[in-house]
């Protein structure tokens, strides 16, 4: 790990420290219609969720704080969650996309949120306790490396969290490593569709909504291809325009930026380097 690296996620974990903080105080932190701001205002996290493919529903049946209207999409309309599975959230923040998963699996099977922040592991973990989620866990980490054992995996998920990594080769690495032969990434995340200027990729705030780290449809299927996914499908949402244009107002965001659904599989027959031999 490199000094840059550590100090990028030091800077992400202390943007969504104060995300949670703020959550938890009734206050509002960051532009509240963008993928790292949340408001004071429950009725407004709802409607940016269903501008992301929520539906009320979705929001209404976790429990209150789940939903902070983080995020750019919605994992578990690709993911064909299926009952008795494990299912893997990266970067699960308060739990919301978690307890969606719960609901799929209808009490069966496990739910592992991991996230960097302690701030929001610990809002995600009360948040299981008030909506008896006895399915779903939560666990410090990097999604980087996965406190997750070796092949134990059945689908991963995430929401806009992958792009915040300074080192995505590793992510989809790890996530190769845990998951079992046959296993299946499902994500939402932000992907750059232009060439980033250097003024958005050297912005910080930019950075920490999810925006500045954004790769290219190109660099992330030769990163994902290359840690051993096949049928690597990532699918830009040309509609999610409509909303980052309000993450970074004036900033013309939405021309170098879009939400996509990536999906990949493991191969069912498969020799994993990656757990025995580094």
């Amino acid at each position: 790990m490199s000094v840059e690296e550590d100090l990028i996620r030091q800077q992400i974990r202390e943007s969504y420290s104060k995300v949670a903080e703020a959550s938890n105080d009734g206050a509002c932190c960051g532009v509240e219609s963008s993928c790292c701001g949340v408001s004071s205002d429950a009725e407004i996290n709802t409607i940016v969720s269903t501008r992301m493919g929520y539906s009320e529903e979705d929001v209404n049946s976790t429990p209150a704080g789940a939903d902070m209207g983080l995020g750019c999409g919605t994992p578990k309309a690709i993911a064909s969650i299926q009952k008795h599975e494990t299912v893997l959230d990266l970067g699960s923040g308060g739990g919301f996309d978690c307890f969606l998963a719960a609901q799929e699996l209808a009490g069966t099977g496990q739910v592992i949120g991991v996230d960097m922040t302690p701030a929001m592991l610990s809002k995600a973990r009360l948040n299981a306790e008030k909506g008896d989620f006895t399915n779903v866990e939560f666990r410090l980490g990097e999604i980087e490396y996965l406190p997750v054992a070796d092949q134990s995996i059945d689908v991963i998920i995430s929401n806009c969290v992958i792009n915040l990594s300074p080192n995505k080769s590793q992510v989809f690495k790890d996530a190769f490593r845990v998951l079992k032969a046959g296993g299946r990434v499902a994500v939402s995340d932000v992907v750059a569709s232009a060439p980033l200027p250097d003024e958005i990729k050297n912005n910080k705030e930019l950075l920490s909504g999810c925006m500045a780290g954004a790769s290219t449809v190109e660099e992330i299927t030769r990163m994902m291809e290359n840690s051993g996914f096949i049928n690597v499908r990532i699918m830009p949402k040309d509609e999610s325009r409509s909303f980052i244009k309000d993450w970074a107002p004036g900033t013309q965001i939405e021309e170098f930026v879009i939400s996509a659904y990536i999906q990949a599989d493991k191969p069912v027959s498969s020799v994993d380097t990656q757990s025995c031999c580094g």
